[in-house]
């Protein structure tokens, strides 16, 4: 079975993903376990029912979108947080965790594999985030009605989507920002596109759709969010020859 050095791998990951730029949390490495990595669970968010599971399937390493540690938490390892960490040290497993480099990147991200599947063409950036682009957005080859984009979105996220669907009767554009990204809504009027999808809906959402003649599709914060870091396991799977597992820990929100 190949593996790879755990220094490597971050040193590969930090260069692949791109990891500059401000973040809500560290990228990269945030708790050390084996130097020797042959296998990698994968998954979104760093929950103890995922570390739990990924020491039973004897991983080296947790690689996930949703670190530990975020802005504004409290620095002490108590509870809850001591809980996820004694799971990782006692299974000696590194988690690794990349956050808005996972939702910009071109090939892996979860922007740019969510726009292929659902069959845009002519990709580019969209949406800013400190000065860097964290979604996607494109034109679909030959209009869709609108009733058939949320069957794609269904399709593509494995969720029902709540959509408010006041754009054009048949959608040409489309932006995707997946997680939290209500406030992109501006940036996808801004630009004219038909459609916009993210995660999650705020409650100023519908009117401000409505009025403004756009299709909003919220497909859940963890729904759009699975897509990225599962293209990343593949991709060390292809890459290094590495053992790569998705565990799907599933959240309606």
């Amino acid at each position: 079975m190949a593996s790879i050095d755990r220094a490597a791998l971050i040193a590969y990951l930090d260069q692949y993903l791109d990891s500059r730029g401000k973040d809500y949390g560290p990228n990269g490495l945030q708790v050390e376990g084996k130097e020797e990595i042959r296998k990698i669970v994968t998954g979104v968010s760093s929950c103890q029912e995922l570390f739990v599971r990924a020491r039973e399937a004897r991983a080296d390493a947790v690689l996930v979108h949703h670190g530990l540690f975020w802005e504004g938490m409290p620095r002490t390892l108590t509870g809850f947080q001591y809980r996820r960490v004694a799971e990782l040290i006692r299974g000696e497993m590194s988690l690794i965790a990349y956050h808005l480099p996972l939702d910009r990147h071109a090939e892996v991200g979860n922007n740019a594999v969510a726009c292929r599947e659902i069959g845009l063409a002519d990709l580019v950036p969209f949406g800013l985030h400190e000065g860097l682009p964290i979604g996607c957005k494109g034109r679909f080859p030959e209009p869709i009605p609108a009733e058939e984009l949320v069957e794609r979105c269904r399709r593509v996220y494995d969720q029902e989507p709540l959509a408010f669907l006041e754009g054009p009767d048949t959608v040409s554009t489309l932006g995707i920002i997946s997680g939290g990204a209500q406030s992109e809504l501006y940036d996808a009027i801004a630009d004219g596109l038909d459609a916009y999808i993210t995660g999650e809906a705020s409650e100023w959402v519908m009117n401000v759709a409505r009025e403004a003649g756009i299709h909003y599709l919220a497909a859940g914060h963890y729904a759009t969010e699975r897509l990225g870091i599962r293209a990343l396991g593949e991709h060390l799977r292809e890459r290094f020859g590495i053992e790569a597992e998705f565990i799907d820990v599933p959240n309606p929100v």
